[in-house]
């Protein structure tokens, strides 16, 4: 039960984050955007983890699945602002959110006990994929869209399930506020010093807002997560990828965006 809880509680924070780190992308660079939100989500946890210490087991392999998570992270989601500056949330989301099952994936891989249901949600989730990148060579401009947003996705999909699964091991073996730390600290030392050393940190008073946003929805995400993948990895990854869903619906209501037909059903797959 509480890797269900926990996934589900991710899937909501992330869809949040995403939505607010989209728009936020398209008023400033990709980069600033992200480098923007691994600052502050450094600021709010980085105090409680120096309070806690540093764990005994912070050490040899735990250093490693700390590295690949903020990697995986960082690099995912560089790639997710990328191609939802020139793609549609619905679109973008729904392909990079596969993230879950290429995390399965790797946990099933590594032996971890999954049942048939999850083993046919992840097929449902391939099935999805295809759907939503799939364009009818018939299809209307309103389902159509820049091929790039698709392969950013695809790409940002393997980064973040890769990071996702650090993430899992990450949780089992240090506290939950190290747990959230791996993508803050790399995002600050790869995208926020060296931006800010070059005078490229963008911020405007319509862009603040939604970066904080993103940043505070991104810890509670890997927080809920965190907590969810002590339980099981992969049952928490499938049900976090689900923030698809929650960021297409929202986007529909609060940006009006517009999906085909057959992107619809992929994107609910």
């Amino acid at each position: 039960m509480i890797a269900v809880l926990g996934g589900l509680g991710a899937a909501v924070a992330w869809a949040v984050a995403v939505l607010t780190g989209a728009r936020a992308s398209r008023l400033i660079s990709p980069a600033a955007t992200l480098a923007w939100v691994m600052l502050i989500g450094l600021i709010v946890v980085g105090p409680v983890a120096l309070a806690e210490g540093r764990p005994a087991a912070f050490h040899g392999v735990a250093i490693g699945w700390f590295a690949l998570a903020g990697v995986g992270h960082v690099a995912g989601l560089l790639l997710v602002y990328a191609g939802l500056r020139i793609g549609r949330v619905g679109g973008v989301v729904s392909i990079e959110s596969t993230e879950g099952g290429v995390a399965a994936l790797f946990a099933v891989a590594a032996g971890e006990a999954v049942g048939v249901a999850t083993g046919v949600a992840l097929g449902v989730v391939a099935l999805g994929v295809v759907l939503a990148v799939w364009v009818p060579a018939d299809a209307s401009e309103l389902e159509r869209d820049d091929p790039r947003a698709a392969l950013f996705a695809i790409a940002a999909a393997g980064a973040l399930g890769t990071g996702l699964y650090a993430t899992g091991h990450v949780s089992a073996e240090l506290p939950l506020a190290w747990a959230v730390l791996p993508p803050r600290v790399v995002g600050v030392a790869v995208l926020t010093i060296p931006l800010a050393l070059a005078g490229r940190m963008r911020m405007t008073l319509a862009v603040a807002p939604l970066v904080v946003a993103s940043a505070l929805a991104e810890v509670v995400g890997f927080l809920s997560f965190g907590a969810g993948a002590r339980h099981g990895i992969a049952l928490a990854a499938v049900l976090a990828s689900q923030y698809a869903a929650n960021a297409v619906l929202i986007a529909r209501i609060l940006f009006g965006e517009r999906l085909g037909r057959q992107h619809l059903v992929g994107a609910v797959l």
